[in-house]
């Protein structure tokens, strides 16, 4: 009996730490495989055409003299997520968004760029199915390009304006073309008169986007054109029956959803990724004068370091042919390849 005993208090011990050892196991190993969050926090890879964005956006710049050929058989949102990585390199201008430009785009995002007014209204008139336009602190439109814009672009929703001293002025002479306007007409009556006969504006525009508006002028269009509301803020009850889409806040970039997957890296310029600050945190009144001087150093130097790169790879280049003109094996190999072409021709 005492042998028996004495077996079972051997056995029972490494049974039960046998049993333990199973159990932390098993425990640790459906944590692992069972919980959704491990494999959450892993990132996606890019696709392909995220990674050909990213290359193509690197090299912009070489390939803007060709881009209308280059870019006439790219679909749509290829096209706009090209002019978007522009914009961000502060390569957008008249000539790349008229090469871009396409008849199906609904989103059009041109703010902070060299865009005038005569490019503006050549993509208008493509472009005539656009219903969110951003074109605020675009300094080189006035109330002619916007004019010609409402004019051309009739399911016109939201216009962001302002942000930038000219781009408010525009916005502030641009309100008359906003507001309904009746004509002086005759009829025999109500139902002879066709609704384009009697007034003009921009019958479709709901939202339109300002944050720096001043008093007499919201005051004006919320008593002369209530439909237009002023700078919606998120709401889940809408305004007036209307769902406030997203393309009305300001915090959020419009052509934002087209480079959501290109790498950051892509329009990032020498190194330098600029920082994006809260307007309720910079305010120009509050701030020392030397924090004023030294944030409009570094948006100058950020606008013009796109220009020093152009300028760096210019004077490479030009470096080259001089070297290749100053040598004479290599003076020798370019006029013989010029004297060859020529006979070529000839034949």
């Amino acid at each position: 009996m005492e042998k028996n005993k004495a077996g079972k208090n051997e056995v029972f011990p490494n049974l039960i730490e046998k049993n333990k050892a199973c159990k932390n196991l098993t425990a640790s190993l459906h944590k692992l495989d069972l919980n959704p969050r491990v494999f959450r926090g892993k990132a996606k890879p890019p696709s392909l055409v995220a990674l050909c964005l990213g290359v193509v956006g690197k090299h912009l710049e070489d390939i803007i003299v060709d881009l209308g050929e280059i870019a006439v058989n790219f679909p749509a949102d290829i096209k706009i997520a090209i002019a978007a990585i522009a914009r961000r390199r502060k390569l957008l201008n008249d000539e790349v968004i008229i090469a871009l430009a396409d008849s199906s785009w609904e989103i059009l995002d041109i703010s902070g760029s060299d865009i005038s007014d005569s490019g503006l209204v050549i993509v208008a008139k493509m472009c005539k199915s656009l219903r969110a336009v951003d074109v605020s602190r675009c300094d080189k439109i006035t109330a002619t390009g916007i004019s010609d814009l409402v004019q051309h672009c009739h399911s016109l929703e939201t216009l962001r304006c302002g942000g930038s001293p000219r781009s408010d002025h525009t916005a502030r002479r641009s309100l008359g073309i906003l507001k309904p306007k009746l004509n002086d007409v005759e009829g025999d009556s109500w139902e002879e008169l066709d609704t384009t006969e009697i007034g003009f504006g921009v019958q479709s525009l709901r939202w339109f986007v300002w944050p720096k508006i001043d008093k007499d002028s919201s005051e004006m269009l919320s008593t002369e054109c209530p439909r237009i509301i002023v700078n919606p803020k998120p709401t889940p009850f809408g305004f007036r029956g209307f769902e406030v889409p997203w393309e009305a806040f300001p915090d959020i970039r419009l052509d934002d959803p087209f480079v959501k997957d290109v790498d950051p890296q892509t329009w990032a310029v020498c190194g330098f990724t600029p920082k994006i600050t809260s307007s309720s945190l910079v305010n120009s009144n509050e701030l020392p004068i030397a924090e004023r001087f030294r944030l409009a150093y570094v948006e100058r130097d950020t606008h013009l370091a796109p220009k020093r790169a152009k300028n760096a790879r210019q004077h490479q280049r030009r470096a080259e042919r001089e070297w290749m003109m100053a040598d004479t094996s290599a003076k020798a190999i370019a006029l013989a390849s010029k004297a060859t072409k020529s006979l070529n021709t000839r034949k």
